[in-house]
């Protein structure tokens, strides 16, 4: 633990990158593993590009849990740590989630590579409207639609889709720039994103890892694997600064 305050008192830019780990400690169910979503809905049924051109109806049963979800859910401790951390030089959080936890918890530049429930978008005008707007119809299960009467979606990325590229660009910026990544809670699988602590490792920032279980980091990558809670963890880091 000193030697991570001390990386971090040398340090003049630090990003953090995040992952689903983050969002179950919030009580959100991941997309995978024991309790994760897929065990329970066929991403390709309900959560791709195509289903949902064919059935977007059926896509909303797996959307309207989400955006429940994401929108009941509190920030934690880590999500809180983050925001304190730009006191020290944390320049933005990359992250995977799309349950807009980051900036309820007052976090300034957040990196979403897979958006957002917090915005709906339409696919036929392009029209975006802020999902609160439709919030109470959603958990009434009703569809919200726009007003040229097609059936809104989510801001998110679906299996078939690219990653937003600005958005993709920046982040593989702000990993080469950065002295410090601290990747926490992400299983660095699921690429492009998983690249991201690797290019910052090649860039010669230091890779600090929180996480309930190693990871492919874990050995090759971090200089650094905390193993436990980011809303446990990180805290005690931000309040030994």
């Amino acid at each position: 633990m000193n030697e991570i305050i001390e990386y971090i008192k040398e340090a003049e830019r630090i990003v953090a990158f995040t992952g689903a780990g983050m969002s179950v400690e919030s009580g959100i169910a991941p997309f995978r593993g024991k309790n994760g979503l897929w065990n329970e809905f066929d991403p390709e049924e309900v959560a791709s590009a195509q289903a949902f051109s064919e059935d977007p109806e059926k896509c909303w049963k797996l959307f309207k849990l989400q955006i429940e979800e994401s929108f009941e859910s509190e920030p934690h401790q880590g999500h809180h740590s983050l925001a304190k951390l730009e006191e020290h030089g944390l320049s933005s959080i990359i992250t995977q989630n799309i349950d807009g936890l980051h900036q309820r918890a007052d976090s300034s530049d957040i990196l979403e590579l897979h958006g957002s429930l917090y915005r709906l978008v339409c696919q036929n005008c392009q029209n975006t409207f802020k999902t609160d707007r439709f919030l109470d119809e959603i958990k009434e299960g009703k569809i919200p639609r726009c007003e040229c009467e097609k059936i809104l979606k989510p801001d998110v990325v679906l299996f078939g889709e690219a990653l937003p590229q600005k958005v993709l660009r920046r982040a593989w910026r702000e990993a080469e720039g950065c002295d410090i990544l601290f990747s926490l809670g992400t299983s660095a699988i699921v690429q492009p994103a998983a690249s991201i602590p690797m290019m910052a490792k090649r860039s010669g920032a230091k890779v600090i890892e929180i996480n309930l279980e190693k990871t492919p980091l874990s050995d090759e990558v971090s200089d650094k694997f905390l193993k436990g809670k980011v809303g446990k963890k990180l805290p005690e880091i931000v309040d030994l600064l």
